[in-house]
């Protein structure tokens, strides 16, 4: 896990995305387009990176979702268990409930799109250096 900050990186990190994968996008179908049925060698080994960067983010990211799963699935059940062996810690635990879901919600979701928005980021500064034919 990575140190979380106070405040969640997912706007920012979901925004830069936003803004890259429809550059990377626009880049390849372009490229798809002017290749027409036969690609060049150049075409071929871009489209095929195309699709292995997919599959890899997306278990990438899946992964990374899981693993702050767990951990906030072990840090509840650390609480539940102190607030079961400590009862005059119960009411503290359980008010904070809400809140503990809520942040774990947005580290997950940020934890996952780390991924993804890594490799459209990269892709978009890559393919605008890149010319189309």
């Amino acid at each position: 896990m990575s140190k979380k900050s106070p405040s969640s990186n997912f706007p920012e990190l979901f925004a830069e995305m936003s803004m890259a994968a429809p550059q990377v996008i626009a880049h390849r179908l372009t490229r798809m387009a002017l290749a027409g049925a036969t690609p060049s060698s150049r075409d071929q080994k871009e489209f095929q990176q195309m699709g292995t960067e997919k599959v890899m983010a997306f278990y990438e990211s899946w992964q990374a979702m899981t693993l702050q799963a767990m951990y906030f699935n072990q840090k509840l059940m650390f609480d539940m268990m102190s607030a079961f062996w400590f009862p005059w810690t119960a009411s503290k635990t359980l008010q904070n409930l809400p809140n503990q879901v809520n942040k774990a919600t947005n580290e997950m979701l940020e934890e996952g799109i780390k991924p993804i928005h890594h490799r459209a980021v990269a892709n978009a500064k890559r393919l605008n250096k890149t010319k189309l034919k």
